[in-house]
């Protein structure tokens, strides 16, 4: 079945097209939701929901960008609201510019992708939310600020404590590696 038909039975409500739909989309989404949950489970909930979007809003796509762009923007919007509703972000002090720009520079060689996840999920809710956010989906700190109704202070200074936590994740990792225990 082609991209058109494939579609096409989807905008039907065809459920064979769906269930396509979702084989061919499921686990690269599930890899975006779990960045965002803090277990199996809730990305589970969180891919099920985004699904539920995309099903209902398929007529809403334009065929202007990959379909699978368009689902993965779902997807976070959905991690997004979710993380929304169980996350309170509070207005921490902003830290200076200096101190920011110099956490963006930790090394995470011989880094496995299942560890740094793990490492995400473990971070404090509005520390991974923020994290997602800025640094694998793109968004600036005055969308941020916007799309979580805090202001750019705060999710600067989110981004900076996630980084430092991250930071000393990965020191104490290579640590336990290398035979070093703290």
């Amino acid at each position: 079945m082609n991209t058109e038909s494939f579609l096409e039975g989807c905008r039907l409500n065809d459920r064979k097209a769906q269930e396509m739909l979702y084989r061919a989309f499921s686990s690269k989404m599930m890899g975006v939701c779990l960045r965002y949950a803090s277990s199996q489970f809730e990305a589970e909930d969180i891919l099920q929901m985004g699904f539920i979007k995309v099903f209902k809003n398929i007529n809403q796509f334009a065929n202007k960008g990959s379909l699978e762009g368009w689902v993965r923007r779902i997807m976070v919007n959905t991690a997004i609201e979710f993380s929304r509703k169980s996350v309170i972000l509070q207005d921490i002090d902003a830290v200076n510019e200096s101190t920011i720009i110099d956490s963006q520079l930790f090394e995470i060689d011989g880094l496995e992708v299942k560890d740094l996840l793990k490492m995400i999920q473990d971070l404090a809710p509005g520390y991974r939310l923020v994290f997602n956010m800025y640094a694998i989906e793109g968004f600036s700190h005055k969308e941020i600020a916007k799309a979580l109704d805090i202001s750019e202070s705060a999710s600067k200074s989110q981004l900076f404590r996630a980084r430092m936590r991250l930071q000393e994740k990965i020191k104490l990792m290579e640590g336990e590696v290398n035979g070093i225990k703290s």
